[in-house]
């Protein structure tokens, strides 16, 4: 009679979870800080809200900078004088600290 192994029980030392494999490839070919910037570009309706997505014009990163748009100059204002939250809520949505500055154009 067999008995049951789980997959924990029968893993060998060699072989990764998709998990482990995927995280292994980003940090072989250093592709986890570009995959980080993207994700902050394309969750920025989610983060900052779809007013505030309405009145964005462009958003994209450049050497550490996440670099806005707006076409409401109230708003720009506005989002100036909260960079810092603005700032940590990016940051927290990564989960790492891949934005060190906002500029609001």
């Amino acid at each position: 009679m067999k008995k049951y192994n789980s997959p924990e029980n029968s893993r060998k030392a060699d072989v990764l979870t998709l998990q482990e494999g995927i995280t292994a490839l980003l940090k072989a070919y250093r592709l986890q800080g570009k995959l980080n910037e993207t994700m902050v570009v394309s969750s920025w309706e989610r983060i900052m809200g779809k007013a505030v997505a309405l009145k964005t014009q462009e958003v994209y990163i450049s050497q550490g900078k996440l670099f806005v748009r707006l076409s409401s100059a109230p708003l720009k204002h506005e989002l100036v004088m909260a960079k810092t939250r603005v700032l940590d809520l990016i940051n927290s949505e990564v989960g790492e600290k891949v934005i060190k500055e906002v500029v609001f154009l």
